[in-house]
């Protein structure tokens, strides 16, 4: 498993574009309904071993945002 250091990130461009890609929660869980029949699928994402490092990547670029750069991250959550 990779870790990304934590000085990987040095430019606020790149890491403005990481927040807005990677999302916040995983994009897969969904609930459809047909007529009376609730469906609901889970989460697929934690099944996924590039899931952890692809999350831990957006972290590090919120932290960036957030000290180096002192920019308001909360519009990225």
């Amino acid at each position: 498993m990779y870790h990304f250091p934590a000085s990987f990130i040095k430019s606020q461009t790149i890491a403005r574009l990481l927040c807005r890609i990677i999302p916040a929660h995983c994009p897969f869980e969904r609930n459809i309904q047909i007529g009376q029949i609730h469906l609901h699928i889970p989460p697929l994402c934690k099944l996924n071993p590039l899931y952890k490092e692809i999350v831990n990547l957006r972290f590090l670029c919120l932290s960036y945002l957030a000290e180096e750069c002192g920019e308001d991250i909360s519009s990225y959550c």
